[in-house]
């Protein structure tokens, strides 16, 4: 787990010792915060709403759809809902879409949140059926939510950024290479994903 501070400081101590650069992040700008969110559908709606917006954007949108449609969102109401309701609290087609996608596995019980499969990439492959969630929104989601250790989100652009860095590559690595560079760091991924972003915003995004 990595949503506390004892379980992220004990993975990044393992990490540390694995490797050198880890070691330095740490020395220099000291240990990440833990970072969580709430298991369960609303956290994918958030998801989903955020898309490719701004953080106020989103934050904006977010507000009115709660407003249309309760807060915490209602699956049953959004299951139902028409593009027109949608469009009215701020959700694009493509969105609404998304939306009812979500809904329905939830509510029909093809999708149980709180019983996701211990293995992460069948239970990537359980998440990635909702539409609009691709594999980094699902691993997002089981870092951050359900505080898995070992999600390792190698397509984020931060993540891809801060690495290449700490590891003096030559160019920006890609998603495939950042997998490759990181089995060395299991069972431990999350928290090096998360000491990645934690250097990343500490020093800039230049490579």
């Amino acid at each position: 787990m990595v949503r506390t501070v004892d379980s992220l400081g004990k993975s990044l101590a393992e990490l540390a010792l694995q490797e050198p650069a880890f070691a330095q992040v740490i020395e220099r700008h000291g240990h990440p915060e833990p970072r969580s969110s709430p298991p369960g559908a609303t956290t994918l709606l958030r998801t989903i709403v955020g898309q490719q917006v701004s953080v106020a954007a989103a934050r904006s949108m977010w507000t009115k759809f709660e407003a249309a449609f309760r807060s915490p969102p209602d699956l049953n109401l959004l299951v139902d809902a028409s593009d027109e309701a949608l469009r009215a609290a701020g959700i694009s087609r493509q969105k609404a879409g998304y939306i009812r996608s979500l809904a329905a596995l939830v509510t029909s019980g093809e999708l149980k949140l709180d019983q996701l499969p211990a293995d992460d990439e069948e239970a990537i492959a359980l998440l990635t059926r909702i539409k609009g969630i691709g594999r980094w929104s699902a691993e997002i989601y089981l870092l951050f939510a359900e505080g898995r250790q070992d999600v390792w989100p190698a397509g984020d652009l931060a993540v891809q950024i801060s690495i290449g860095r700490l590891l003096n590559l030559p160019d920006k690595p890609t998603e495939k290479q950042l997998r490759e560079a990181a089995e060395k760091w299991r069972p431990h991924r999350g928290a090096a994903a998360i000491l990645a972003w934690h250097s990343y915003n500490a020093v800039g995004t230049a490579l």
